[in-house]
């Protein structure tokens, strides 16, 4: 049986899980801020443990693509290079608003997927989801005044969700078992990097600071 590990850290609650074909068995959650040391590494580690595998017995690895906070993606992409690449596997990216709504059940319809972007703002798409619960449709992320959702929730016939919403729910790696295979999108271990959807706030304010653009390079 093959057997696919899950990252997401998105926001500031990061989870990893271990799916077989479609059947999700096993998951653990961790805090990705606050906390004196990194925890997702050790929580794949121990998810992997306590299942019996190891990264040899992996197909493939799905990292949760963004949007969201700068230092958890990269830490959740800079993991799922790393084992991809020591492992030999393939490496796959999912946005992290499929995995928001795909997190739990979703009745069939239309959900704006919402997430705070900081500085007033709130990063949006919206995801459809069909009869049997699956996520198959997700447009692209846009940036918008938090003040907004409603309007556009109205405007989009959709149902809001996420992170203190009234349907609160945040992305979790254990939601890639509802996302269509056609969101879940093999990329290049070499140059691949998650969608931050805005600048670093370090950047922001050495740029600010410094009157120009940092160049970081390519």
């Amino acid at each position: 049986m093959t057997h696919t590990l899950v990252l997401e850290a998105s926001t500031y609650r990061g989870s990893v899980a271990v799916l077989a074909g479609t059947t999700l068995v096993g998951d653990e959650r961790v805090a990705m801020r606050g906390e004196r040391e990194e925890r997702m590494m050790p929580a794949v580690e121990s998810l992997l443990s306590r299942l019996g595998l190891s990264v040899s017995g992996l197909s493939r690895i799905i990292c949760g693509a963004g949007p969201g906070s700068f230092t958890s993606l990269r830490i959740a992409a800079a993991i799922a290079k790393g084992i991809a690449s020591g492992a030999g596997i393939e490496l796959y990216a999912v946005s992290s608003m499929a995995l928001l709504v795909g997190a739990e059940e979703q009745a069939e319809g239309v959900y704006l997927a919402a997430m705070d972007a900081m500085r007033g703002e709130s990063f949006v798409s919206a995801v459809s989801v069909g009869a049997r619960g699956d996520v198959y449709d997700l447009r692209p992320t846009e940036r918008v005044p938090t003040v907004q959702l409603s309007a556009i929730a109205e405007r989009e016939a959709a149902t809001l969700i996420g992170p203190g919403q009234t349907r609160d729910v945040s992305p979790v790696a254990s939601g890639a078992i509802r996302v269509s295979s056609a969101l879940i999108h093999r990329v290049d271990l070499g140059v691949w990097e998650p969608v931050y959807g805005r600048l670093a706030e370090a950047q922001v304010k050495w740029e600010a600071a410094h009157g120009r653009a940092l160049d970081i390079g390519t």
